[in-house]
């Protein structure tokens, strides 16, 4: 039986997959922006946050601009770059080795996924990275045309990105068109502002709506979370998932909402991190400490609780909680001051 659903699984994806690659440039066009056209139809009339209409006409207004500027910046740059990389590489790649050409799809769809979600996870981890990828986190009314508000230069790394992928892989022109199609209609989905039945279980598989509002959450330690693209196994294999539901949306402090003031943003410097003023609330104070003290768990776990490391252990797991909550920054800043203040139980963060 077991063998009859997957030979059915594979007939299935073999369909599927030729239907795709035998779409032309246009009419999977027309595809995506049917989709754009019925996701914004659903959030409208079932969305799961009520947003100002006035706001949200605003950020359509200003994603979809930002999407035609972008695109006829890389019009500019070649009418078709990955196409272009993909005609004249795909005879000569890692993938030239594997004959099945079901497998072969998978594979380079798997792979590009999984290059994004690590591409996705430095741009949170490096300033040099976030300066273009905040533009994206900037808009404070998750909506499906979202998914269109990237910055130029951020474009232009991924395609970039995309482009070793296919010399490296070898990816025809047809698999090429076939993900891409494949990947938008995800990246779109995904921030589409509704909820379903069984999200939550289609949400062990992929990445859905409920898992990536958590990544556009204002607070830091919620957003540097969930960074798949279609698959959600990434972040469940990489310890990155998150399940809760934002408090807020968008990013702290004010930030501009127009097509060329998200351009200008784009290259002014990362915010850098807050200087405490106030002690913590207790609540938020007991909540860290808790998550050190089971951080610290699991690392004697690993020593197999061998005495005399309990202070280390407190100390490693103290310093990746505070990392992981408030960056690098604040370590370097406050290196000295924190490492008393919090075992007095008096511990200041911002």
């Amino acid at each position: 039986m077991s063998s009859e659903i997957t030979t059915s699984l594979i007939t299935f994806v073999e369909f599927y997959s030729t239907w795709l690659s035998n779409l032309s440039g246009e009419l999977a066009t027309f595809a995506l922006l049917i989709a754009f056209v019925v996701l914004s139809a659903l959030e409208l009339i079932y969305p799961k946050r009520r947003l100002p209409l006035k706001q949200l006409r605003q950020s359509y207004r200003t994603n979809v601009s930002l999407f035609v500027f972008n695109s006829i910046v890389i019009s500019l740059l070649s009418a078709t770059p990955l196409l272009i990389m993909a005609d004249r590489y795909s005879d000569r790649g890692l993938l030239d080795y594997i004959a099945n050409p079901v497998w072969k799809a998978l594979l380079s769809f798997l792979l590009l996924d999984l290059l994004l979600y690590c591409w996705h996870k430095a741009s949170h981890h490096f300033d040099c990275l976030w300066m273009f990828h905040k533009v994206h986190h900037n808009d404070p009314y998750l909506n499906v045309s979202t998914a269109f508000r990237i910055h130029i230069v951020e474009l232009l790394i991924i395609t970039a990105l995309k482009s070793a992928y296919i010399v490296l892989l070898g990816v025809d022109k047809s698999m090429v068109l076939t993900n891409e199609a494949i990947l938008t209609l995800f990246v779109m989905f995904h921030h589409t502002n509704i909820s379903f039945y069984c999200e939550k279980y289609l949400g062990l598989v992929v990445i859905v709506p409920y898992l990536h509002r958590t990544h556009h959450s204002t607070e830091r330690h919620e957003h540097d979370s969930n960074y798949g693209a279609v698959f959600s196994i990434w972040d469940r294999l990489f310890g990155t998932l998150a399940e809760q539901e934002p408090l807020e949306i968008g990013i702290k402090n004010g930030s501009p909402q127009t097509v060329l003031g998200l351009v200008r943003f784009g290259f002014t410097p990362a915010n850098p991190m807050p200087v405490p003023t106030a002690p913590l609330p207790a609540y938020e104070l007991n909540n860290i400490k808790s998550m050190i003290a089971e951080a610290a768990y699991y690392k004697a776990e690993k020593r197999a609780f061998k005495p005399g490391n309990e202070l280390c252990d407190w100390l490693e797991a103290k310093r990746e909680i505070i990392r992981m909550v408030y960056g690098d920054k604040y370590i370097r800043q406050h290196a000295n001051d924190s490492n008393r203040s919090f075992m007095r139980g008096s511990f200041t963060l911002c």
